[in-house]
Formats: C-alpha cells, structure tokens, sequence
C-alpha cells in the first residue's frame, strides 16, 4: 500500500529541491511523494510548537503547510512594525536600526546585551516579496505601498537612547541650548535712542545676526524635537525590578512623548522674539501701545528663558538617559557658576530695557503734541514724515534734553541706564547691563533705591529673590565642593577624638599614649585613610590580581620569591596585610613566638642575636623567613600535614624598627595555607637552597654552626696534641 506524506519547505530530502528557488514555486503548491513497501509507514507528526527560548530568539515557528494561493497576499508580506506585545518581536524596532540601535555605553546597565547582534536576522526579502505580490496577484495598491516604504527609508531609525548617535547629538543640542538662552536677552539690547534725533531706533545690523543665530538654534531644537519620535524610552513601570526595559515601538515612543515634554518643546522652539522684533514692534515703535507689546516682548523672553534653562541643566548635570555627566567637582563649580552668571544677564537685560521704557516715557509726556506727530518724531524709521522745522524743535525742547539729566526724571534704580541707551555700540550696552546684573546679584540690590513705581519696586524685590536663591545654591554647592576635599581630614580629626577618648577613657600612661599618638599619625600618613580592602572587595579577581603584581614587586627583589612561579606569588599577594611600626617597635622578641613573616617596603630595621651580633634589615628584606622552612618541615611531600608542637616556632633573635617602617605582613596560618598548597614546589632544590642562602636567620645560624663545629675541632685537636707533649717529656 502506498502512502503520501506532505513536506514544507524545511524538511530535508534527497529527491525534492527547495520551492523558493524553483521556477514554478510560486503558486505555492504542496510537493507530494509516494512511498511503497512496507518499511514506510505513515506517522502523523505533532505540529511545532514554538518552544521558550532566550530572549534574543528570532526563529519563528512555520506553518506544517504551505499557504494557499486563494488566500490574501498581504497574509504573508513581511510586517514592517511588529505588534507590540509580540513577544517573539521584542525591540526589533533597535535590532533593525543597525547602529542607531546599539547600546555604546560601557556602564549601560539597561540595554540588554542581544542589542549587539546583527540586526539582519530580522530582515526579509521585503522588495522581492513585494515584486512577487505585484506581479502575481496585481496589486492595485502596489505604488503607495512602495511610495511609503521609499518614504521610511529616509527616515532614522528606532534609536538607542545609549547610541553613539544620541551621545554626540545630546552634546550638539546642549551647546545649542546654551547658545539660544545666552541669545534671548540680547534681544532686548536692540532698541536704543539716538542721541542727536532723540528717538528709539532698531539695530539692525545686531537684529540680523541675532535673529540668525535664534533660528538656528530653533532649528536644531525642532529636530531634536521630530527625534524623539524616533528614540526609544525606559518604561517607567519596569525600574520597579530589575534594571529597566526599553520601549522601541514607534506608536509607544510617540504617545509618550506626546504625553510627556511634546507641549513644551514646541512652546520653546516657537519663535516669538524673531516675529516680535521683525514684525510687531516696528509697527508700533512711538506709540503707547509699543509698552505693551515690549512687556509682551520680556515676557516671552523670559517665559521661554525658564523652560530652556529646565531643559539644558539636566542634560548637563547627566540627570536624563542621553545626557552626559560631569563627574568633575571642578566642571560642577563651573555649571553653578555659569547659572549665577545667565541669572545676571537676564537682569541686566530686563534693567536696560525698563530704563529705555522709562526715557520714553519721559519723552511722551515732554511736549504735549498729537499722537501721531509724537510717533512721528520718536520713532527713527518715521522721521521722514515729521517737517524739518518740527524736528528741530523736537531736539532743542528743553524738556525733551532733561530728560536725558539725573534730574530730568524720576528714573529709582535705572538712573545708570539713561546715557547707557544712547550707547551705539551694542558691546557696551550689553557688557554694562550684564556687569550692572552680577553686582546686583551678588549684593541682593544692596545699593538700589527704588521710586514709588510699583514694577520697579517689584523688579527690586525679584533681584533680592534670586540672588538669594542662587546664592542658596551655590554657596551649598561650593560647600559640598570644600568638604570633598577636606573630608579625609575630617575623618582624620574624628579618629584622632574617637582615640583620645578612648585612651583617657582606658587612663593608659602617657608614654603609651605618645606610642598611640605616634602609631595612628604614621599609619594615616601611610595609607590616606583609604581602606584597600574595601577598595577590593567590588573589583574582579583579574583586576585585583595585576593591582597586587603592581603592588607587590618588592618580592621579586627577594632571590627566595623571585624563583617562584607567578601562581605562588599571587596566592601570597592575595594574603599580605599591610603593616605600620613607629620607631624602636619591636617585631619580634627573643624567645617569643615568630607569628608572621614581614616584608619591609620602606624603612630600616635591626636583628640582634643571641650573641650581640647586628643584622641591619631594610627595603626588600624579610624578617620571619624560618617560618617558611618550618611550615614546609610540618607537610609531607604527598601534602599531607604532620602534627606539629602547638608551642610553634621560638625566636631566638629580637627585631626592632630602627625609623618608621611601612611593611606588609604574612600570618603564621595564611603561610601553612600557601605551603600546602604548593608544597611540591617549595620543596625543589633552588628554592631550598635560595631559602638557606639568603635568609639572615640561616646565615647566621650555618655561621653559628661552623664556629661551634671549629671550636669543638680545635678543642680535640688541642686535647690530642697535650697528651702527646706529656709523654714526650
């Protein structure tokens, strides 16, 4: 009996070729094959089942069965957004960005690690599978879909907020930033008064470049605004646990940002000063109504000042996702400082432009005339429709050239300005208003004397408000600025406290005390007050292993250490404790126990034999060495240990500290640990005879043994020459 089996396109077969690839493989039709004899048998296969994988899985389960030809062709066209609960399609959008979508943050702890592959394991024949739909099946909406996707590829893609890309463009908009709040009070420095007309003039020659640099600077902020569509965002529900998860669905991106800063941003890109200046005011320049319309102007200015300020200092202190970070004490000082310095020019700005209101005000009021012969004759631009015998008259009023005098006016706080509008050099307006600004600031208005004139009694008011609040601000900051600097020596003040409480606490005698004193003010000088243990305990074993190599060269200058392999060294590194003796310490006692081996780092130090002998000990030399020998004589060669007398090992020397020392230490149990572990090597020939031959206690003890077995040569000998002399006589 013959059977039928059914094969996809995955299933292997010697007699049948892949579809994709034949000439009539479009039609998707099944391929059938017949089998016979009773060794085929058929058996019905489970479907597949899409089991749990990693995270980065990109394998999609297919179907046991072609599709149809009668079915939609749009039923297996590629996708180009992924739903957004596809689990299987989780931050394809970053995948398929190439290197928009790749994290290059080395201390990123957010972007999974999947980012890095290759985004092209998601990508299918998207133009072939659209040719194919077109001609086959005659799609009619064939253009717009080509037209659309011509369109998206112009488009960026999802961007990673930790992307190369992001991190320079962050920096882009941040000078930008910095640039367009700098800008924005110098627009108030555009109108001045010609002194020899007597009338408000436009400088706009100053007009053109500012209005130039505002555009750019707006420009550059609207594409950061049309980026954010594109850049992907940490879903705040998922910082609960874990590190976080990035949302990379452009539908998502866009309903949060929308959600979020989109309103903002667009009120801060909205060109109002450039249309206030090109525009409206012109217009109106002479007339009453130019008041409200430069209070408009300030207004905007500094409503639009506030929010770019609320934008650019998170970017600079590193409080955003694509910020960058000072890490800097100094670049901190730096930021506080620049703050306190824009405060200063938006006050010197708004001071200069209420003192150019407050001439032309006096000016109005000077010469009681119709309102458009006012406008006529205040306005530069429309001197031209005032007679010539008129704006003389203008010019020699004596009430108009008062008020241009200190008396002139009742002018409170914005006396200074007068003369100051007259100015045509846009340099010197600027420089005195931004100099005028910081005093004030940093006096809180000390020296000002307002009139009865409400603003300005309010504007007074504002100035004393905001220098204290930025004085808040940065003396704190400059406070914490001092105290990380001078907090080891707090730390160090506090110690020396806790210590002398505790001795007079515990009534030790004074020399002990001066021994304390010493002991602690050495062991500060020698470590800074950094703890290297802790320092250790959060790096890994490969970077704590070449710090101790660098560490701890001074025991390759010791000739027993340097013939031992790196992995010896590095198993006694792991074990030495850092060690502090004042002078006239005492290491070591004779008949005492020997408890450590020390290795001198810097100092001198002295051993003294039973017999008076001086050894002189400094850098690279150790004291304590038969510790080594004597740990290696209680180990079997099969690294067994043999019981040894608990008294342990007796000194027969003392060894003191002839000046401070600084020493690293290695315990009595830390060396059994080493010699039993690497007891097979110790005990070769050179390092043995490295042990005997340049050890100080070795030395001297072979030295010791040849004297005794000379004396007691000599003894004989003269004991077998007396008898002889006896019986010769």
């Amino acid at each position: 009996m013959a059977h039928t089996r059914t094969f996809s396109s995955r299933n292997r077969s010697v007699s049948l070729s892949n579809p994709s690839f034949s000439i009539d493989g479009f039609d998707n039709s099944t391929v059938t094959l017949g089998y016979t004899g009773p060794l085929r048998t058929q058996r019905i296969r489970p479907p597949l089942v899409q089991m749990s994988g990693p995270i980065h899985s990109t394998r999609r389960t297919e179907p046991l069965f072609s599709p149809s030809p009668q079915e939609s062709p749009d039923s297996s066209s590629t996708v180009d957004v992924p739903p957004e609960d596809d689990f299987v399609f989780k931050n394809a959008n970053l995948l398929r960005s190439g290197q928009l979508g790749m994290c290059n943050d080395p201390y990123c702890t957010t972007c999974p690690s999947y980012y890095n592959r290759q985004a092209a394991q998601l990508h299918t024949s998207r133009v072939s599978a659209s040719r194919f739909r077109t001609v086959l099946y005659g799609d009619a909406r064939g253009w717009a879909k080509r037209f659309a996707s011509s369109v998206r590829r112009c488009l960026p893609g999802i961007m990673n907020p930790h992307s190369k890309f992001v991190q320079v463009w962050t920096r882009v908009l941040a000078f930008s930033s910095l640039v367009a709040i700098f800008i924005d009070p110098l627009f108030f420095f555009l109108l001045l008064i010609q002194q020899d007309n007597k009338c408000i003039a436009i400088d706009w020659r100053a007009t053109k470049v500012l209005v130039s640099l505002r555009s750019i600077t707006d420009l550059i902020f609207f594409i950061n605004i049309l980026l954010q569509f594109r850049l992907a965002y940490v879903a705040p529900e998922s910082r609960i646990v874990g590190a976080g998860q990035l949302v990379d669905h452009p539908r998502k991106i866009a309903r949060h940002y929308f959600r979020g800063k989109f309103l903002l941003d667009m009120f801060i890109v909205f060109p109002i000063p450039q249309i206030m200046i090109l525009r409206i005011i012109p217009l109106h320049l002479g007339t009453r109504r130019e008041e409200s319309e430069k209070q408009i102007l300030r207004a905007t200015v500094l409503f639009q000042y506030i929010p770019k300020l609320y934008r650019l200092l998170p970017l600079l202190a590193g409080q955003t996702s694509t910020g960058f970070i000072f890490e800097s004490a100094w670049a901190n000082f730096v930021i506080n400082l620049l703050t306190f310095m824009l405060a200063g020019h938006a006050v010197g700005s708004c001071w200069y432009l209420s003192a150019l209101q407050r001439v032309k005000k006096c000016m109005l009021n000077a010469w009681n005339i119709s309102a458009d012969e006012r406008r006529n004759l205040i306005d530069c631009a429309r001197g031209s429709y005032a007679s010539k015998s008129q704006r003389d008259l203008w010019r020699d009023n004596a009430s108009v050239n008062a008020c241009f005098q200190e008396n002139g006016y009742t002018y409170g706080i914005y006396l200074k300005a007068v003369n100051l509008t007259n100015e045509s050099s846009f340099f010197t307006r600027f420089s005195y208003s931004l100099y005028w600004g910081f005093q004030q600031i940093s006096t809180l208005a000390g020296n000002l004397s307002p009139s009865y004139s409400v603003g300005e009694v309010f504007f007074t008011m504002g100035i004393i408000g905001l220098g204290l609040l930025l004085f808040a601000r940065l003396i704190g900051n400059m406070h914490n600025f001092l105290q990380s600097l001078d907090r080891r020596r707090m730390e160090m003040m506090l110690r020396k406290r806790d210590v002398e409480q505790w001795m007079s606490h515990r009534r030790l005698p004074e020399d002990i005390r001066k021994r304390v004193r010493e002991v602690e003010r050495y062991t500060w000088a020698a470590t800074r007050g950094v703890n290297e243990e802790l320092l250790f305990e959060n790096m890994p074993d490969d970077l704590q292993r070449d710090i101790r190599r660098h560490l701890f060269k001074f025991l390759k200058k010791v000739r027993i250490f340097s013939l031992m392999d790196e992995s010896v060294l590095d198993s006694i590194r792991e074990r030495l404790k850092q060690r502090t003796y004042i002078r006239s310490s005492t290491v070591l006692h004779h008949r005492g126990l020997v408890e450590k081996m020390v290795f001198i780092v810097r100092g001198e130090m002295e051993s003294i034999g039973e017999d008076g002998s001086v050894l002189p000990l400094s850098e690279g030399d150790v004291c304590g060495e038969e510790l080594l020998t004597w740990c290696l004589s209680s180990i079997n060669p099969d690294g067994t240990r043999i019981k040894m007398p608990p008294k342990g090992l007796v000194s027969n020397r003392n060894v003191r500290c002839v000046t401070n020392v600084e020493a690293f230490s290695l315990s009595v149990a830390d060396l059994e640990d080493v010699t039993s572990l690497f007891s097979r090597f110790l005990r070769s020939h050179r390092v043995q005879g490295a042990i005997r031959y340049d050890s100080p206690y070795w030395r001297l003890r072979a030295a010791r043994q040849i004297q005794v077995a000379w004396r007691y040569r000599r003894r004989r000998l003269h004991r077998l020459c007396t008898p002889q002399s006896s019986y010769s006589l």
